[in-house]
C-alpha cells in the first residue's frame, strides 16, 4: 500500500474509512461495554472524534483529570444523530399532514360540487338528459358484458338491467307535462 497522490480521491477515501472506523468503535462500545474514543486528523489537518460515553470524559480519564461522574451519560454524537433523525421525521410528518389537509379540502370541494338537486326538482330537459345518460351507460355496460361473455367470463348473477324493463323517454305534449307525468311508461 502506498499513499494516494490524487487529493480528491484521498479526501473521499478518508471520509469513507473514517466513518467505518467510527462505526467499528461504536460497535465495540455497544457490544463489549467498553469506553472508546477515536481521534483522527484529516489530510487537511481537521480533527474528527468519536467516543462513548463522550470524548471529553474518556480523555479526561486518560489524562487523569476530573474522574468521570456518570459513565452512563449518553454520547452527544448519538444524541445529535437521533435529534437529526427526529427532525427529519417531523418534517416529513408535517408535509404529510399538510398534504392530507389539502386532499381533505379538495375532497370536500368535490363533494360539494357533486350535490345534485332531487329528481323531483329537475326540469323535463334535465330529466331527458339524465335518461339519455343512463341509456348510454346501460349500452356501455351491455357492450362490456358481451365482450366478457365472448372471452368466456362467467357471471354468477343476473345483470341488474335484465330484471327490469329498460327506461324509455316518451315525448309528451305540453298539456301532458302539466299533469305531472313521470316521463316513462314501462
Amino acid at each position: 500500500m502506498t499513499r494516494m497522490q490524487n487529493q480528491s480521491n484521498l479526501q473521499v477515501t478518508f471520509s469513507k474509512r473514517r466513518d467505518g472506523v467510527f462505526k467499528k468503535a461504536t460497535e465495540l462500545s455497544t457490544l463489549c461495554g467498553a469506553d472508546v474514543v477515536v481521534v483522527v486528523f484529516s489530510p487537511s489537518n481537521k480533527p474528527y472524534s468519536c467516543g462513548h460515553p463522550s470524548v471529553e470524559s474518556i480523555m479526561n480519564r486518560f489524562l487523569g483529570e476530573n474522574p468521570p461522574t456518570d459513565t452512563d451519560a449518553p454520547n452527544p454524537i448519538v444524541i445529535a444523530h437521533q435529534n437529526a433523525n427526529t427532525d427529519e421525521i417531523n418534517r416529513k410528518l408535517n408535509r404529510l399532514e399538510i398534504s392530507l389537509e389539502r386532499e381533505k379540502k379538495y375532497g370536500e370541494a368535490l363533494q360539494a360540487s357533486r350535490k345534485e338537486p332531487p329528481i323531483e326538482k329537475l326540469s323535463s330537459f334535465d330529466l331527458k338528459n339524465l335518461c339519455k345518460a343512463l341509456e348510454a351507460a346501460d349500452e356501455e355496460i351491455e357492450r362490456l358484458v358481451s365482450i366478457k361473455k365472448e372471452r368466456g367470463f362467467e357471471f354468477p348473477y343476473q345483470t341488474i338491467g335484465s330484471a327490469f324493463p329498460p327506461l324509455r323517454v316518451i315525448e309528451h305534449s305540453s298539456s301532458d307535462s302539466d299533469e305531472g307525468s313521470s316521463g316513462s311508461n314501462d
